[in-house]
């Protein structure tokens, strides 16, 4: 079954060279020339993943405002900035905001379709593991991840977090009281990023549980090391 990409540009140039390129790599792509005409179809189906960029004409943040719309529509869909702003504000906002990569117009063909690829096989192998015997491990029945659908609950309600933010959290939680470096959690959200952009990831982890618990603290900084997840 082919999958399904919104790719949301309003250069038609742009949009018609990357929609025409996906297509040649197998993908069903329905194209958008701005935020509004996205989130009509996204509020009546969610794809196997969205391509936006961060402007659009007259609407210098208009991506990040399409962003943040998607992930109270849903939390497990992956999305991807491609665009042209590479500053550091940039990636970090968009990653606050739930994107789960973020990919500049000048990188090539293959490795566009790489990054996309390996994101969806990362939600394809998410899902995979509910039909493992344990699918929901938990912390002190503090924690809950629901690896099927993506979902994380504390204290019973319920956190929105993006798919590469969800993988870190798993990562740091299976291994309780270990100190987990930048490396380990790269690898468990199977990216290859600045250091930084981790750093940028668990801040946003941390501040989501924030939203929820002001007293949450389960997340330490070991300087050096890494990370670690201290349990309740």
């Amino acid at each position: 079954m082919r999958r399904r990409i919104f790719y949301v540009e309003d250069d038609s140039v742009v949009r018609e060279k990357y929609a025409r390129m996906l297509k040649s790599e197998g993908f069903e792509v329905v194209s958008f020339t701005c935020k509004g005409e996205a989130l009509i179809s996204l509020r009546k189906e969610i794809p196997d993943l969205v391509l936006l960029d961060i402007s659009e004409e007259g609407e210098h943040d208009a991506g990040y405002r399409l962003c943040a719309a998607i992930r109270r529509l849903s939390d497990e869909v992956p999305v991807i900035f491609l665009t042209n702003r590479q500053s550091e504000i940039d990636k970090v906002s968009g990653f606050r905001l739930g994107a789960d990569d973020y990919i500049s117009k000048d990188a090539s063909t293959e490795y566009i379709v790489v990054r996309i690829e390996a994101l969806l096989g990362r939600v394809d192998a998410i899902r995979g593991i509910g039909n493992k015997e344990t699918t929901t491990p938990s912390v002190k029945n503090s924690l809950e991840l629901d690896e099927v659908y993506c979902l994380v609950h504390w204290h019973g309600q319920h956190i929105d977090m993006p798919l590469t933010q969800f993988r870190i959290l798993r990562e740091l939680c299976l291994n309780p009281g270990s100190a987990r470096s930048h490396h380990d959690l790269m690898k468990a959200a199977n990216l290859m990023v600045a250091t930084n952009t981790i750093a940028a990831h668990v801040k946003s982890i941390r501040q989501a549980f924030y939203s929820q618990d002001p007293e949450f603290h389960c997340i330490r900084t070991e300087r050096g090391r890494g990370y670690r997840w201290i349990a309740e």
